[in-house]
C-alpha cells in the first residue's frame, strides 16, 4: 500500500474543509435566497459567498503543485488537471454554439456544474492513468 506524501496529505487537509463549507455555504445562502428574497447588496453577498469556497479549493490545489516534491506526481496531477481543463472547454464551447445556433435554450444555472465537471475530468482522468501506472508495474 502506497502511503500519500506529505504534499498529497496537506493538501487534503486544506482541500476537504474548503469542499464541506462550499455544500454549507451553498444550501444556506439558497435557502436564505429563496426564503427571504434579499435585494441589493444582501443578494450580492449571498450570491457569491458559496464561490468563495471554491475559489479557496482551487489555492489548495495550487499550493499542492507548489508543495509536491515527487517531480513525477506533480507532472501527473498537472497533466490531468490539463485533461481537465480540455474537457471543459470542450463542452463550454460546443454548449455555446449551440446556444448561438438556437439549437438549445441557454440554461441560467449551468454554469453552477463548471467546476464539478472540471474535478470530475481530472479525477476521471487521474484513474486512467493510475489503472495505467499499475498494469504497466503489474505486466513488468
Amino acid at each position: 500500500m502506497k502511503i500519500a506524501s506529505a504534499a498529497t496529505r496537506r493538501y487534503i487537509r486544506r482541500f476537504m474543509p474548503m469542499m464541506f463549507a462550499y455544500v454549507i455555504m451553498l444550501f444556506a445562502c439558497v435557502w436564505a435566497i429563496r426564503n427571504w428574497h434579499p435585494v441589493g447588496l444582501q443578494l450580492l453577498i449571498l450570491s457569491v459567498l458559496p464561490a468563495l469556497p471554491i475559489i479557496g479549493g482551487i489555492g489548495v490545489m495550487g499550493l499542492y503543485l507548489i508543495e509536491e516534491t515527487d517531480e513525477f506526481l506533480r507532472q501527473q496531477v498537472a497533466s490531468c488537471m490539463l485533461f481537465g481543463t480540455g474537457v471543459l472547454l470542450s463542452v463550454a464551447t460546443i454548449y455555446g454554439f449551440l446556444v448561438n445556433g438556437g439549437a438549445i435554450e441557454a440554461d441560467p444555472d449551468l454554469f453552477l456544474w463548471v467546476f464539478p465537471l472540471w474535478c470530475f475530468s481530472w479525477g476521471a482522468a487521474q484513474c486512467v492513468i493510475s489503472l495505467r501506472d499499475h498494469l504497466a508495474v503489474r505486466g513488468a
